[in-house]
């Protein structure tokens, strides 16, 4: 079984100590170090050179997804996992390619998993890969955990006030995103706005319609109809080529 160095950082001595215990129940892994605030981590990072940081999200100051953002482009660029309380994090999480995002609070089988998952992964330390231009992947909250929704299953996207629901057949999950940010970060070849508070997936529209009021409609595979909105409606002719 391949060795893997941590470093375990946790704003409270508390759960540091939990993870500790845990992990020396666990075979093939050894901490390296420990921290409790980001500036110390990235400093541990650079001295310890871990192959993995089990790393906290809500801290003071610069929290988890800030460190790992920093890490990106360093000599050393260790593995991430995340270890939270709050499950309102898991697309950041995923948008800096950790490896996995354990709640707390952390059950043994469970972080076995995610240090399986470490040792499998493909990058175990090196220069980070480069992250992918747009949103490939979202990983949602569920009841018992996190499920993986990959951007191109999804039908339409809704806003609804500061969250965006995420249609797929006839299940939706909710994110916390402006629908400006999630515009910015799909491909633009899979998707269209339509509406101030819709995106479509282009593939799901069959044609466009002119109603009598003079409003242009989309057309959608399910016999559903979507407004187009005046302000997007360049959009949509530029889809179609007629732009």
């Amino acid at each position: 079984m391949t060795e893997l160095n941590l470093l375990v950082v946790d704003d409270e001595p508390l759960a540091v100590e939990r993870l500790q215990i845990l992990l020396s129940k666990q075979q093939g892994v050894r901490v390296a170090g420990t921290a409790h605030d980001g500036e110390t981590a990235l400093r541990q990072v650079d001295e310890l050179r871990p192959d993995l940081i089990l790393l906290d999200i809500a801290m003071p100051g610069m929290d988890g997804i800030d460190v790992a953002r920093a890490l990106s482009g360093r000599e050393h660029v260790p593995l991430v996992v995340f270890v939270t309380a709050f499950d309102n994090f898991a697309v950041a999480a995923f948008d800096v390619a950790a490896v996995d995002y354990l709640m707390k609070p952390v059950m043994p089988e469970r972080l076995a998993r995610a240090l399986e998952r470490a040792r499998e992964h493909p990058r175990r330390a090196g220069p980070a890969a480069p992250a992918p231009r747009y949103v490939e992947e979202f990983w949602v909250p569920e009841l018992h955990g996190l499920v993986r929704i990959g951007a191109d299953q999804i039908d339409r996207i809704t806003a609804e006030r500061d969250y965006m629901r995420l249609h797929v057949g006839n299940r939706s999950w909710l994110i916390h995103r402006t629908i400006a940010k999630l515009e910015e970060e799909l491909d633009p070849a899979l998707f269209v706005r339509v509406h101030r508070s819709v995106i479509l997936r282009r593939d799901t529209i069959t044609g466009l319609r002119r109603d009598e009021a003079g409003h242009w409609n989309a057309r959608l595979d399910d016999g559903a109809e979507q407004r187009i909105g005046r302000s997007y409606a360049d959009n949509v002719r530029r889809m179609t080529g007629r732009g």
